[in-house]
């Protein structure tokens, strides 16, 4: 009985669908994982002092990042956005 069911199985277009999909799938994690070691490979990895500092710009934090900010900031930054959204409708 279970041959009869494998012998189905591979002779069915069911099985020639998943066949393809699996090769794409295989090929696009191969290039992915081959274009990552190459990258790995032929990049420098020189850390200077400024890249690996806490900010790429120079500067030293100098206070917590975590400070309250007045909620009119928020409310201009979403009125730009919708207003800008509604634009883009404008103009064909």
């Amino acid at each position: 009985m279970l041959l009869i069911y494998i012998n189905y199985f591979f002779d069915t277009q069911y099985h020639l669908d998943f066949t393809v999909l699996l090769t794409y799938v295989v090929i696009g994690l191969g290039l992915a994982l081959l274009l990552i070691g190459v990258n790995n490979l032929v990049s420098p990895n020189l850390p200077v002092k400024e890249k690996i500092s806490a900010y790429e710009c120079g500067f030293e934090p100098f206070n917590d990042a975590r400070i309250r900010f007045n909620i009119h900031y928020f409310i201009v930054a979403l009125l730009f956005i919708i207003f800008d959204a509604e634009l883009v409708f404008f103009f064909p």
